[in-house]
């Protein structure tokens, strides 16, 4: 399931949100949580888990988890409480960090052939947060 404009969508709280670009993680994950799903870079899924992190939703994965840079992924996934409140401190701090972080790396250029590897790992890090 595939959600655009999360905040309308009238499901919010019934589920915790997967926010991510890889579609492996999607598929796999659809069925467990709400699936919002954009066609963006690790930047772009940094910079909407902010925005709804600003809304009130909190971080249940931390968003760099992993030793890869942001610029040497094409696939990121971040996992937030589906029901939002008053923002969280600690979820703001921890987003607003990674954001920076992503924005002093220059996004590199990426091969077609390593697209699949990629998205292979973010799903087993995802996988090993949700454990």
């Amino acid at each position: 399931m595939k959600l655009q404009g999360l905040e309308q969508s009238g499901r919010q709280g019934k589920k915790d949100i997967l926010v991510t670009n890889n579609p492996m993680a999607s598929i796999q994950y659809h069925s467990r949580f709400l699936i919002d799903f954009k066609d963006t870079n690790t930047l772009g899924i940094l910079t909407r888990v902010r925005n709804l992190i600003h809304k009130g939703h909190r971080l249940l994965t931390h968003p760099l988890s992993g030793s890869i840079k942001p610029n040497e992924t094409m696939y990121k996934s971040v996992l937030i409480t589906g029901i939002s409140g008053i923002p969280d401190p600690q979820s703001v701090t921890i987003i607003e960090e990674s954001v920076l972080t992503a924005q002093k790396f220059q996004e590199k250029e990426i091969p077609e052939k390593y697209l699949h590897d990629m998205q292979v790992i973010d799903l087993a890090l995802i996988n090993d947060a949700i454990k």
